[in-house]
Parts: structure tokens; C-alpha cells; sequence
């Protein structure tokens, strides 16, 4: 019996040793390729963090032979302060920059794409959604059914506006909608930045009404530059960083934890929104029937 459970542990030490090796092996390959390279950046799921992502932008910034970055951009956006993080990030860049639009890239990917020089969307990307939300759960009536009464001390008047505990006042909306202005208008300023060779700002006010465009549509409006998948940006992306012949593509996967692995679960952004939940929030996302 002893000796079986010696097996065991054994034959889980080579299980562990031969998962690292491999990651180290996936991990060398994909970042010691020698010759000039287009890095391709991916950025998807609900964006609740900035700071993987940044590395990733200071690991690509550094690298000599690195010519190129694509963003590759697969996001309904998510909460401004990461959006806005990984776009001053990319503005700060002296490299050629090209977003690849994939299924979505609305609101906050929106947003990011903006940082790039050139934007490549497919015909059916979903992509506009440009605006801010700001959301608010309303539990009084529920609580007033149950005989729950809750009580808020508070320094000023304003301290608890968008509570869920009692109706906003004409007040709280007027503050509420000032601020949700403000970050709109900080949206819509990335935009003009970055688009003003080929739409002025109030034809980009047109534009941002929080609607969704295709990207055959968002082509026709010059939010964007070409139509065309991944690939097609490779190509882009190798033109502008003056890349003979077909660049190579370096592309850093988000590593795997070794507990993802043995068990066989996913990363999820939206257990990440969940575990971070840190109170009311200004976002850049798209928001269908929510």
C-alpha cells in the first residue's frame, strides 16, 4: 500500500515537472524568435485590469526586433480607468500600430482601437457602442415590502446619490448626468485625436449616441480605415514597419495557471468583475437588454 502511494506521488512530480517544461518551452519559443517581428496584442473579454496589458505594451516597446504591434481587439470595452490606461499606454509608443478588429470591439474597444494608426475591422465586427453608462440597482420597493429599513449617515447630501436604498433626486441626476458627461467628452476627444485627419468632432458627436455599427458601417462613417481580417493587418502592420516580405508574428498567450490546467477551467473576466467589484463604476461597454 505504502509503496502504491509512493507511485502516485511520483507519477504526479513528473505530471507537474513535464507541465512546467512544456510552459517554459511555449513560452521561449514565443519570444526568442530571432529576425523582425510584428507582435500581435490581444485584448478581450470585459476589461476590468490594466496592468497585464501594459506589460505586455512595455515588453513590445523594448524589443528591437519588434516593428510592429497589432492589437487585436475582441471586447465590449469595460470600466474607463483600464480603458483609459491602455490607450495613453499605446499613445506613448514610437512603433507602427494597427487594431484588428474581431467579433466585437465596441464602446472601451472602441476606445483602444483609436490608439492604432490604422484600424482593420471584418465586414460583420460589431463595433460603435460609443458612450458611457453608468448603472444603478434600485431595492427600496423590494425592501419596503419586507418591513427592511435602512438607515445612511452621511458628511453631504450628495454622499449616497445612485443609492439603492431610496429614489434619486432631481439633484443626484443633474450631478449623476454632469460627471457621465464629462467622461463622454473625454471619450469623444480620444476619437477626435486620433480621427481628425478624416472626421471633425461634431460629426464624430453624430456618431457617438451609444448605436452599434458593423464594420461595413463603420467604414462608410470612417470610424474605421479597411475592411479585413488578422491576417490582412499582419500585412499592414509589416508595411508600416517596413518588414520585407512576410513579417513574423510574435504572439504572448496568456499563460495558463498550473491549477487551470490540472482541473480544466478557463480563465473569466467575468469572475475577475465579480472578485473586484469595487462599487459604482463610469464604462465604457456595450449594454444590449441589460
Amino acid at each position: 500500500m505504502k509503496q502504491k502511494r509512493v507511485l502516485i506521488i511520483i507519477f504526479i512530480i513528473v505530471i507537474l515537472f513535464l507541465i512546467t517544461v512544456f510552459q517554459t518551452f511555449r513560452f521561449l519559443s514565443g519570444s526568442s524568435s530571432i529576425g523582425e517581428k510584428v507582435a500581435v496584442l490581444d485584448i478581450r473579454g470585459i476589461i476590468t485590469k490594466s496592468d497585464a496589458t501594459i506589460k505586455l505594451i512595455h515588453a513590445y516597446r523594448d524589443d528591437p526586433n519588434v516593428k510592429a504591434i497589432i492589437l487585436r481587439i475582441n471586447t465590449p470595452g469595460g470600466s474607463v480607468a483600464p480603458v483609459q490606461e491602455i490607450y495613453r499606454e499605446l499613445t506613448k509608443l514610437d512603433k507602427p500600430i494597427v487594431a484588428s478588429m474581431a467579433s466585437t470591439a465596441a464602446s472601451g474597444g472602441y476606445y483602444i482601437a483609436c490608439a492604432a494608426d490604422t484600424i482593420v475591422a471584418n465586414p460583420g465586427t460589431l463595433t460603435g457602442s460609443i458612450g458611457v453608462i453608468l448603472q444603478f440597482t434600485k431595492l427600496r420597493g423590494l425592501l419596503d415590502k419586507v418591513g427592511v429599513e435602512h438607515q445612511v449617515i452621511k458628511s453631504g447630501k450628495f454622499k449616497d446619490a445612485g443609492s439603492m436604498f431610496r429614489d434619486m433626486s432631481e439633484e443626484d441626476i443633474a450631478i449623476l448626468q454632469e460627471t457621465v458627461d464629462d467622461v463622454y467628452n473625454q471619450f469623444v476627444d480620444a476619437i477626435s485625436e486620433s480621427r481628425n485627419d478624416t472626421l471633425t468632432r461634431d460629426e464624430i458627436v453624430q456618431l457617438a449616441d451609444g448605436r452599434i455599427f458593423t464594420g461595413q458601417q463603420a467604414l462608410t462613417h470612417k470610424l474605421i480605415d479597411k475592411l479585413g481580417n488578422l491576417q490582412d493587418a499582419i500585412i499592414v502592420a509589416g508595411e508600416l514597419g517596413n518588414i520585407e516580405g512576410t513579417p513574423k508574428v510574435l504572439r504572448k498567450e496568456r499563460r495558463t495557471s498550473l491549477l487551470e490546467q490540472l482541473i480544466g477551467i478557463e480563465h473569466n473576466p467575468h469572475l475577475d468583475e465579480i472578485l473586484n467589484f469595487s462599487g459604482v463604476t463610469f464604462r465604457y461597454e456595450l449594454s444590449l437588454g441589460n
